[in-house]
């Protein structure tokens, strides 16, 4: 079953720039929206599961299990994309996210933990999708504009992703008139948002980016097309990038998400409410993505290595600034939070940018999708090694390990340059 009858298809392949364009459009809507939806849930988690069980130490469980949860979406999104197209893959993400979401409610109402562990895990499915669809950008972009159609994408989702932390009290007291926990509240709209997005991709993403790429590829090089896939990753140099840029999008993902969770954690131990954490985790999810139009620019035009090593030295700045500023200083914490989410910006970007380039068509979802697992599983190390090192050693201890794990960068990328 194709995504798009053939004469539509045929349609568009005249025109892949129109085509392209539309496609980005419906990309951008279906991330304003879940991000809304991502950035609710990861405000109040951590803290919904520490009222739940009254332990710190498992206040990183949350985080790891919607990250776990987010890897094995990752393989089921990008089996469906490489099997049907984006559109089917993505908006099966995103519903599943919604269900999850419906779950966390749920646990909450009923106070059941297993549950909430559970529904945390389903919820994942969002996150996932949110990342997955930042490949649907690239399909039919020239190699020359990959990274900045892949910032095209992220930044999209700055707008819910700032807007949803902020809601967080707001959907709370409203779900206290439901007769549901404050700290619930916020799955609320993650719940609708993640639905809305599922519909939006569902009903409008057409045609389907990655069938109509290689289509466009089939009628290029109708010969070649086939063989290109089955020698996609028999070389080292292919081999190679994906390695380098799964390593770069892995660390990146495990240093931010494990000072992210621990951080509303952090400022609550300190007296500060769920408006200021929600405050500094829209800081920090904007900074994740208000960036790429730069980075996308900054990619394309100075390389995808340089930007990568600039990840790992921004990550570091975070760290320090995280481990050293005052834990009632709202302010140095936004502050140390946005470059948080800068170094997070220019790995991701950057380390999409080199997949996309390795990757043939043939295979290009697939290994995208297993690509994105191991960046699930680094979030969900980082998630629940976060609470427990909390716990042990505290706060700094955690942002700065963090910082200086992220140097581990540079001589990957260095090794890589030296062999180019």
């Amino acid at each position: 079953m194709t995504d798009t009858a053939p004469a539509d298809m045929t349609h568009h392949m005249s025109d892949p720039e129109q085509a392209q364009r539309r496609i980005l459009r419906v990309l951008v809507a279906s991330q304003v929206l879940s991000g809304a939806g991502l950035a609710a849930g990861v405000t109040v988690g951590a803290l919904l599961a520490q009222d739940m069980l009254g332990s710190t130490s498992l206040a990183g469980l949350p985080s790891a299990l919607f990250t776990a949860g987010s890897a094995l979406a990752a393989v089921a999104v990008g089996r469906i994309s490489q099997a049907r197209g984006r559109r089917p893959g993505l908006a099966t993400g995103y519903l599943t996210g919604a269900i999850g979401s419906a779950g966390v409610i749920t646990a909450a109402v009923v106070d059941n933990p297993v549950l909430l562990f559970i529904a945390l895990f389903v919820y994942g499915a969002g996150t996932a999708t949110n990342l997955q669809a930042r490949y649907a950008g690239a399909d039919l972009a020239v190699p020359g504009h990959r990274a900045r159609a892949v910032s095209t994408v992220l930044v999209a989702t700055t707008l819910g992703g700032v807007t949803g932390p902020n809601l967080a009290a707001p959907t709370g007291a409203f779900a206290e008139t439901l007769h549901i926990p404050g700290l619930a509240g916020p799955f609320i709209l993650s719940g609708i948002a993640y639905a809305l997005a599922s519909l939006v991709l569902a009903l409008w993403l057409r045609p389907d980016p990655l069938l109509l790429a290689r289509a466009l590829a089939q009628t290029a090089r109708p010969d070649a097309a086939v063989p290109a896939a089955g020698k996609a990753t028999d070389t080292a140099e292919d081999r190679g990038g994906v390695v380098l840029g799964a390593l770069v999008m892995v660390l990146t993902q495990l240093v931010m998400v494990a000072v992210m969770t621990m951080t509303p954690v952090h400022m609550h131990d300190h007296g500060h409410g769920t408006a200021a954490s929600g405050l500094v985790i829209a800081i920090h999810v904007g900074a994740m993505y208000l960036p790429s139009p730069l980075t996308g620019r900054l990619v394309d035009r100075h390389g995808r290595l340089r930007v990568a090593a600039a990840s790992g030295i921004t990550l570091l700045a975070a760290g320090v600034l995280a481990a050293t500023a005052p834990g009632d200083s709202v302010t140095l914490l936004a502050l140390a939070l946005a470059l948080l989410g800068v170094g997070w910006n220019f790995g991701l970007v950057s380390g999409t940018a080199i997949i996309t380039d390795t990757v043939p068509l043939a295979t290009r979802a697939k290994t995208q999708g297993m690509v994105d697992v191991a960046i699930a599983i680094a979030g969900a190390t980082g998630g629940m090694a976060s609470g427990i090192m909390v716990a042990a050693a505290g706060y700094p201890a955690l942002a700065l390990t963090g910082g200086v794990l992220s140097l581990a960068l540079l001589p990957a990328i260095a090794a890589t340059a030296h062999r180019r």
